[in-house]
């Protein structure tokens, strides 16, 4: 640090006694002007892809790019062919795998998740019996050690006790990896086409020795298909992966199962296994193995490509993408660079070499989705089951959206940070739901409505994006759509099939919800109506904001008055000290008993959680409450135990819970009640305790970014203020200076030279220059850019940003 920025910083880090004094000083003490530089590491060497690979993050190692098709990452096993250590494919602790899958899904709850496609696994030794009959993966499958294993973005590499390695790296589409093994054993590669992680229905390998080939298809879905509450419905399947594989030498054996069928020497076969699990499903399958002489060249490569709409497209692809003589380092290099632009978006200064870890770590897993399912010459595989092209103007299709995860902080980043990227992914989305007869589903994997979660999380996505400036869609269109499904009851709303957590209704009940103003829990044919209501009303509170911008006044009244159907939900007399929101039944009576530690007519969640959830209406919220004291109050006891200390890891019902997304926006509501620097307080104590490295390092389930991309605002001292708006809360920034990058548009510019452990409170703000008294931005900031500069102090400042004319409206 520069004598001069030094002594600014020190001048800025004293507290004043009187707050004519504060004043004073935020208006006539300049803010240092100069932006944060690039760091001076490449952002890609500062990730580490194990962090939420342990303590149900349930991220994945392998490589992939950013938005990319491809994720080649390793299945494990605990014993059971059926199953997998944890979700998506990949836990940890479990040190033992069956393949290398070409697909993956980051941080999605359901185990064991979704995808986890064509698992390829190097095998030293003698393919003496079907794999598919290796049911306790006793045999076909290997240990491994940590040690022997390094994950960067776009490359994966590991050592198995086996002796083989594998080194893998990819592009959008396609891969190219180094396989080895001892030259003293026999060396295989196993393609297990069938086994994708929650089973198929069919799928096929074909072996051409002559042109050293292997290709095929898995024919599969049914995610959440296991669950338990409602997953049977969804053991179907809705899309194919294909993919064609190209050898460096000469095959020295070949051979093909089914079942529990071996047949040495052939070329062809076709089998699934079917979406149960256990000894409902244990022994079913097919896959073919190639071998190899490695007496004298003990090195495989493999050459990759793969598609969602037919073997020629994975050909295309791999041709298209990777050069016939590229290795794993050529392409791994540009996978780097690939992820260093990406990551770029967001450059910081200063922090400790851990924060700058878990930050760019954050951003990483935050810019993994969506993912690319059209191929380069832009087919892709439909909702309806059919090849479509992209629309006009559109430059991909996108899928895997987790909308109940995601609408409430990484559309928003993506928004900011990709806008591009942002409005091709609601044109997918949009797409997707002209091809499913006008529903938009809550949770679509590839080209499949999985019906997960609960409310109409498409409503507040759209609506963000368009509101944070994403223009490159067919806005218009979309909305139509949306209100189309927000206002005309369809005949899966009456459906009970899926329920309670994958219902086919996306506006379940949507004529009683339109008579009684709240979704009865005895009729609602979802999974909690108090939920569901919470849920719709901010759909519907995101619908009128866009219908306003869109100079659609009609609709902006409707949607507006919906948007406070959550008073029907709160009762004022839930128990004898407090209000909370409570499922009421068709009659118009409480759904009894109650408590708040209950999760009676709510969604993963409790009635202490899901009553914060109205961020579209915290003031109405508050009055509810008994007014604003009365609230942060009582906002004070679900952050802390009544001791004091802090309640902020999960585990507690009446608490917060990091780990799931219905109160994660709790801690920024202080700045609505007037007390911002509890804000402060709150998301810092979270970032240091509940975020951190090493493969624990996440809360809970990523969801696809959505924890990671809350991490990412708070620590940049921001966060969205609520679904459809392009308003931002403020905090307290943990990096002295930062740059976010908007494309087309100014940079923003977030300047905090004290930041550091101890100075976790904001004393002043100064926007574009000027002193700022407000803890929240408007849309000007999102959309055009600017500059924020925080003095940051040790203690708070219970002055600054309370005056309530200027709380967030």
């Amino acid at each position: 640090m520069r004598p001069d920025r030094l002594r600014t910083a020190r001048r800025f880090g004293t507290r004043t006694a009187t707050a004519l004094v504060t004043t004073a000083l935020a208006v006539a003490a300049p803010f240092p002007a100069t932006a944060a530089e690039r760091p001076p590491e490449r952002p890609s060497a500062l990730v580490d892809p194990l962090i939420g690979s342990a303590n149900g993050g349930n991220t994945f190692p392998g490589a992939t790019l950013p938005y990319g098709m491809i994720a080649w990452s390793p299945t494990s096993t605990t014993g059971d062919q059926t199953s997998t250590g944890a979700a998506n494919g990949y836990q940890y602790d479990t040190t033992r795998i069956r393949g290398l899958s070409l697909t993956h899904v980051n941080g999605a709850g359901c185990n064991p998740g979704a995808a986890g496609d064509v698992p390829i696994m190097p095998f030293v030794g003698d393919v003496t019996s079907s794999p598919s009959a290796d049911t306790k993966d006793a045999v076909y499958a290997a240990d491994f050690s940590h040690a022997d294993e390094k994950a960067v973005p776009g490359r994966y590499t590991l050592g198995l006790k086996s002796g083989a390695t594998a080194d893998l790296a990819v592009s959008r589409r396609a891969g190219v990896a180094d396989f080895t093994f001892p030259s003293d054993r026999a060396a295989n590669l196993l393609f297990r086409v069938s086994n994708s992680l929650n089973g198929s229905e069919n799928a096929h390998v074909d072996i051409d020795a002559a042109h050293r080939k292997v290709t095929g298809w898995v024919h599969t879905g049914a995610f959440c298909g296991r669950r338990a509450n409602g997953g049977v419905n969804n053991r179907k399947s809705y899309y194919k992966l294909y993919f064609s594989a190209s050898f460096d030498r000469a095959f020295s054996s070949v051979g093909t199962w089914k079942d529990s069928t071996l047949s040495p020497g052939s070329t062809t076969a076709s089998g699934g296994e079917g979406y149960a699990t256990g000894a409902d499903r244990a022994g079913r399958g097919s896959g073919g193995w190639v071998g190899f002489d490695t007496s004298s060249d003990n090195d495989v490569r493999m050459r990759l490509g793969i598609s969602y709409v037919s073997l020629d497209g994975a050909e295309a692809n791999l041709r298209e993408e990777i050069e016939p003589d590229a290795s794993v380092t050529d392409v791994a290099a540009a996978g780097a660079r690939a992820w260093d632009r990406e990551l770029s978006a967001v450059r910081v200064q200063g922090g400790s070499p851990a924060r700058r870890q878990t930050f760019y770590t954050a951003l990483y897993h935050s810019l993994m989705q969506p993912n690319l399912i059209s191929d380069v010459d832009g087919r892709y595989w439909g909702m309806d089951q059919a090849v479509h092209r992209l629309a006009r103007g559109q430059r991909a299709q996108y899928s895997n959206f987790s909308g109940w995860d995601q609408y409430r902080a990484q559309i928003q980043l993506l928004a900011l940070l990709k806008p591009t990227v942002a409005g091709d992914f609601a044109q997918s989305l949009y797409n997707f739901a002209q091809q499913n007869g006008g529903v938009w589903d809550r949770w679509v994997h590839i080209s499949g409505a999985t019906h997960v979660m609960t409310g109409d999380p498409s409503a507040a996505t759209l609506a963000t994006f368009y509101a944070m400036g994403v223009r490159n869609f067919d806005y218009e269109g979309a909305f139509d759509s949306l209100v189309r499904q927000a206002t005309v009851p369809h005949p899966d709303g009456l459906s009970d099939a899926g329920c309670p957590g994958q219902c086919v209704g996306q506006r379940p009940n949507l004529a009683q919800y339109l008579s009684s103003h709240y979704a009865a829990q005895d009729v609602c044919h979802c999974w909690g109506g108090a939920a569901e209501t919470l849920e719709d009303a901010v759909a519907d509170s995101a619908l009128a904001k866009w219908a306003k911008l869109l100079g659609r006044e009609t609709e902006a009244k409707v949607f507006a008055e919906r948007a406070t159907y959550w008073r029907n939900v709160f009762n004022p007399e839930a128990t004898p000290g407090a209000g909370y929101i409570q499922a009421r039944r068709l009659d118009g009576s409480w759904v009894t008993p109650f408590t708040p530690a209950g999760d009676l007519g709510f969604a993963q969640g409790t009635s202490a959680t899901y009553t914060w959830m109205v961020p579209q209406d915290v003031a109405g919220l508050a009055e509810a409450m008994g007014g604003r004291d009365v609230a942060a109050a009582r906002l004070d006891g679900f952050f802390h135990k009544a001791d004091g200390s802090w309640s902020v890891r999960g585990g507690d019902p009446l608490r917060y819970d990091p780990t799931n997304e219905p109160g994660i926006h709790a801690p920024w509501l202080y700045n609505a009640l007037g007390q911002p620097w509890k804000t402060q307080a709150t998301v810092r104590q979270i970032l240091d305790t509940v975020y951190g490295t090493g493969p624990a390092g996440l809360p809970g389930n990523d969801d696809l970014g959505t924890m990671s991309a809350w991490y990412v605002f708070s620590a940049l001292g921001l966060y969205p203020q609520t679904p459809g708006s392009a308003s931002l809360l403020l905090g307290a920034p943990v990096f002295p200076g930062a740059v976010v990058d908007r494309p087309g548009s100014r940079d923003i510019t977030i300047s905090a030279p004290d930041a550091d452990d101890t100075h976790v409170f904001v004393d002043a703000v100064r926007l574009n220059g000027r002193t700022y008294q407000k803890s929240w931005t408007d849309a000007g900031l999102t959309r055009s850019g600017g500059t924020l500069a925080f003095r940051l102090a040790e203690q708070p400042n219970t002055r600054w940003a309370t005056d309530p004319a200027g709380l967030p409206k």
